[in-house]
């Protein structure tokens, strides 16, 4: 049988690893497809959907109306939920006439995270941007006033000797009543609606293979978590792995419109 490779990109967080193990290791398979996989940060893989580099892509909903005219979105392996939003931290508690005045550090223009912080004020100036990691140690410094913080932050900012500024995502529920919706699956449109359907049905068959077997994908996750303590890397992936991933479902699809609304 002749392959088909597509490049399939995801980001190293425990999450993604967790969701797309049982796809990569073989263990789910879509017949005659063999996946590439390309590890990045959130916002390089935007910017890899935004330039077509990859064909199948964990993107920033932040950016999906960017994407629409070349990507699909699909059902499956997304991050979307309540109570796991982005985080506004600094050094000690900053009013909102200080954010306008101060240098914010952001994951990225087309980030979610980012998105948020400007619905929340649009009087912020435009935020200096970092790769996630980078964001608190540099909040930590003094080189920025306040940073913007995803993915496992949220459980060690105070570890950095921060403070909450804001919960965004929390503002976002309060707003809207909508989950928020972090990140989706995107497939290149010119793969065709059938091979879409068979990979967008793998990604959703991997997501209930990582809930039934956890001890599967325990040893991928760790090893691209890095030193992430592995009390942090479980409360990560149950923050934002849940039934969401599984399917997006009608309150999801909701929370995506609302999104969208915003950016068009």
């Amino acid at each position: 049988m002749t392959m088909t490779e597509l490049i399939l990109g995801f980001s190293p967080c425990p999450n993604d690893t967790f969701v797309f193990h049982a796809l990569v290791s073989g263990i789910v398979e879509v017949p005659g497809v063999r996946f590439r996989v390309q590890l990045e940060d959130v916002e390089t893989l935007n910017r890899l959907a935004l330039a077509g580099e990859v064909d199948i892509c964990k993107i920033s909903y932040g950016a999906l109306l960017r994407l629409q005219e070349r990507y699909t979105l699909l059902r499956s392996g997304g991050a979307l939920g309540r109570g796991c939003g982005p985080l506004l931290v600094a050094r000690q508690p900053l009013n909102r006439e200080e954010l306008r005045a101060g240098i914010i550090a952001i994951p990225g223009e087309m980030t979610t995270a980012n998105m948020l912080l400007r619905r929340y004020d649009p009087r912020i100036p435009p935020g200096k941007e970092l790769v996630y990691s980078e964001i608190m140690p540099a909040v930590a410094r003094g080189e920025v006033d306040a940073g913007l913080i995803i993915h496992e932050s949220r459980f060690t900012y105070p570890q950095h000797g921060l403070v909450k500024v804001i919960d965004l995502g929390e503002w976002w529920e309060q707003e809207t009543g909508a989950p928020i919706p972090l990140g989706g699956i995107v497939a290149r449109n010119t793969l065709g609606a059938p091979l879409i359907q068979a990979v967008e049905r793998a990604i959703r068959t991997s997501v209930e293979h990582a809930f039934a077997h956890p001890e599967d994908s325990a040893e991928y996750v760790a090893a691209h978590a890095q030193e992430m303590d592995p009390v942090v890397m479980r409360q990560h992936i149950d923050l934002y792995v849940n039934d969401f991933s599984i399917d997006i479902g009608s309150e999801g699809e909701r929370a995506i419109d609302a999104v969208l609304l915003h950016n068009a």
